[in-house]
């Protein structure tokens, strides 16, 4: 019998939408285990987000320090490591993020426990299945020691819905910060008023058949009237023609809209992995051999140059017509 100890990202004074799928995630666990999910807020402003989160779990521990200020492993890991042991987890979780990918593992580490990555299913207490291969198949795993690690994947579990009443809420001591030689020397960000990727419902993404990042404007104006985040293929994002953090794929994000439109994005194995889980998938492209068409829910075999106009063209009409 053990507590699920749930470290969740968030975004001001709420949970970001990638740590409700970490929280579904909890929840399987902790019936499993017999336990109950602990929600874990380190950082800057994690009081604030506390209330949010409060309404997910029975109980929220919070951690604040100045030298928290900026997410770095060195830092972050040790804390979760000690409250994991303070509060009697079995069970460590984080959405595999780029920031959940980076710290459990040096979680994993303190703890000397076992860890399985971004899982996609809860078989029982300490079996676990992830896909492999590209996604073409699936690896079951089993973790024998008495912790066990598991960053989730989002795409795979749907985000959790608020309880009916919020949970307690306490503040944790960071105890001493080290970290180790590492520094943050800048912060760069970007802000946009689309949805974020992982987490949106419509998803535009365009491929090395786009010829340039001044073509993807195109794309964007596609997105802004879909209300839709951006993605790209990689050969996209190494050709620099978009950020790197639009990348969709084995090696990028992973994403599973309702609907994900493909426009000149071949449908390379790689990108394949990290978007056919979608729910409904449009592909535009020229070859109609393109492997992306062996997904796709509907087809347009034709170049974007055409088809993406026209269907711009469509929408507004009936955005007009409402």
């Amino acid at each position: 019998m053990g507590n699920i100890l749930a470290f969740c990202e968030f975004d001001g004074a709420t949970l970001r939408a990638s740590a409700l799928s970490n929280l579904t995630f909890a929840r399987a666990a902790a019936t499993a285990h017999g336990g109950e999910v602990i929600i874990l807020l380190v950082g800057a402003g994690a009081a604030g987000a506390a209330a949010s989160a409060a309404t997910y779990a029975g109980k929220v521990v919070t951690v604040e320090h100045a030298d928290l200020a900026h997410y770095l492993a060195e830092t972050y890991a040790p804390i979760v490591a000690r409250l994991a042991g303070e509060h009697g987890a079995t069970v460590v979780c984080a959405t595999a993020t780029s920031v959940g990918k980076d710290l459990l593992p040096r979680v994993a580490s303190l703890l000397d426990a076992g860890m399985a990555s971004d899982i996609a299913k809860l078989d029982a207490a300490n079996q676990f299945e992830r896909p492999i291969l590209a996604g073409n198949a699936t690896s079951k795993v089993e973790i024998s020691t008495p912790t066990l690690i598991v960053t989730v994947r989002q795409s795979e579990f749907p985000p959790a819905e608020a309880l009916g009443a919020s949970g307690a809420v306490t503040a944790a001591d960071a105890g001493a910060i080290d970290a180790q030689g590492a520094s943050i020397d800048r912060v760069e960000s970007q802000k946009s008023d689309r949805p974020e990727l992982t987490s949106a419902k419509v998803v535009v993404a365009g491929g090395r058949g786009m010829q340039n990042g001044e073509n993807f404007k195109v794309l964007e104006e596609l997105a802004d009237l879909l209300g839709a985040a951006m993605g790209a293929s990689r050969a996209a994002t190494d050709a620099g023609m978009v950020p790197a953090d639009w990348q969709v794929g084995q090696t990028g994000k992973i994403v599973a809209p309702n609907l994900y439109f493909a426009v000149a994005i071949s449908g390379a194995i790689q990108h394949l992995a990290g978007m056919k889980g979608s729910k409904t998938i449009v592909a535009i492209n020229k070859d109609p051999e393109a492997p992306i068409f062996q997904v796709a829910d509907y087809g347009i075999v034709g170049t974007w140059e055409k088809a993406v106009p026209e269907l711009i063209a469509e929408i507004k009409k009936v955005k007009a017509s409402r």
